[in-house]
């Protein structure tokens, strides 16, 4: 572990912080003129010469300034950074923004996204939670043509998967709803983690092999339900907010960041592993993630959830620049109180 004296700390801070601001490599002089620091320019570029021997700050060739690498990021924020407290005016705009929306989960998911795009001035994502961390709440089977059923799965937090099944016979749609009524009371409140278990023990009783209409509603609701709970989604909003960071001017650069955020797989498997490994807020500095075109990226995130457990994550994607000490207590409070928010939704 790198160990710093104080003033190798100071003068990291200083180079990050007005690093974070104008996006140009920053040069002993400039730090020089902060009217706390009481050495010359000289002692300043020495100092500058040893962080950046030790791997945290780098000299672009075409500049006497230096940036700082994800190395010196990741010390500053792990060990250095003050978060800033929001104000309560800012608490009350995330609250009213969010209150609105508590009715319908998916809005409020929605919604989310494009709050934390909106207030933090990059991109905001919000990963959708597994089907399979609730419980089951209610199915219904409606009939699209003689053979063609739509199927809609909700889940006692709210969570609403929508999928579509082929009959192998003609069906009616009074049929389907038999169908609907005898699995709704079957795994009312049953984990959505064990409801297929639930669906072939019932399947293997003897009352089933006797009942066609049993028969075919446990069929047609296994077929349903399968690979549906553990399927996620992200929403992302606010991508054109990257445009207007100047270390993304570069048209090629923008376009494989772009075409990161399309891939919507990768982006899920990226924020299911932060939601495994944090019960608080995290931070991924560019290489540090899966994504090769994410090198001059950063993801800011939080869990939310319920009582018994997290649902999904909030996030903020932007430059490695971003503000952190800003950005990190909006993500944090917004968190903090979506899960307030579905707290109400589930106990409703």
């Amino acid at each position: 572990m790198i160990e710093l004296t104080q003033r190798d700390q100071i003068v990291l801070e200083a180079v990050i912080t007005d690093y974070i601001e104008t996006g140009e490599p920053i040069g002993s002089r400039t730090i020089s003129k902060r009217s706390f620091m009481n050495v010359s320019p000289a002692t300043i570029r020495n100092v500058m010469a040893d962080l950046e021997e030790m791997g945290l700050l780098h000299q672009p060739h075409t500049s006497a300034g230096r940036i700082p690498t994800v190395k010196g990021l990741r010390l500053y924020l792990d060990s250095i950074m003050r978060s800033r407290q929001l104000e309560g005016s800012e608490k009350e705009r995330i609250r009213d923004a969010l209150q609105t929306r508590h009715q319908d989960i998916r809005e409020l998911l929605h919604g989310t996204s494009k709050l934390l795009s909106q207030y933090c001035r990059q991109a905001g994502v919000v990963l959708w939670p597994k089907l399979s961390i609730t419980s089951f709440k209610h199915i219904e089977f409606l009939r699209l043509g003689p053979f063609d059923i739509k199927v809609i799965l909700i889940s006692k937090v709210g969570l609403v998967h929508q999928s579509h099944i082929q009959s192998a016979e003609e069906i009616t749609q009074v049929e389907l709803d038999k169908y609907g009524r005898y699995i709704n009371e079957l795994l009312q409140d049953v984990p959505l983690s064990k409801v297929k278990e639930r669906i072939l023990r019932e399947m293997e009783s003897a009352k089933t092999l006797f009942d066609q209409l049993f028969s075919r509603a446990l069929k047609m609701a296994h077929r349903a339900i399968q690979g549906s709970i553990e399927q996620s989604e992200v929403y992302i909003e606010g991508r054109t907010n990257l445009l207007d960071n100047p270390e993304f001017a570069d048209v090629e650069q923008m376009r494989r960041i772009l075409q990161a955020f399309e891939d919507k797989s990768r982006m899920i498997r990226l924020l299911d592993e932060t939601l495994k490994v944090s019960t608080g807020i995290q931070i991924l500095l560019g290489t540090e993630g899966e994504l090769s075109e994410w090198q001059e990226m950063s993801l800011i995130s939080a869990p939310y959830g319920r009582a018994t457990g997290s649902l999904g994550v909030v996030g903020v994607i932007g430059p490695l620049r971003m503000d952190y000490s800003r950005i990190i207590p909006i993500v944090e409070f917004t968190a903090q109180f979506l899960t307030q928010v579905l707290e109400i939704t589930d106990e409703g």
